[in-house]
């Protein structure tokens, strides 16, 4: 039953973190499009090359979260 619970937090709190660096990435780039509208295609590349970093937290979180359910 432990395990169950220790999975859940390791991929809840790693979504949580992920979900919010995402957002704030997506805000201000946003902002920075408004700004500037000439530089969309620069800004729309390196927010998804930022967005794809912050998301590997939340999949080694995902990867953890197996770990402590079929090894431990």
């Amino acid at each position: 039953m432990g395990k169950f619970i220790g999975a859940g937090l390791a991929m809840g709190i790693g979504a949580i973190g992920a979900g919010i660096g995402e957002g704030r990435i997506g805000a201000s780039a946003m902002e920075a499009m408004a700004r500037q509208p000439e530089m969309i295609g620069t800004l729309t590349t390196r927010m998804i090359l930022a967005d794809a970093i912050a998301e590997t937290t939340g999949i080694y979180s995902l990867v953890i979260a197996f770990m402590i359910l079929l090894v431990v």
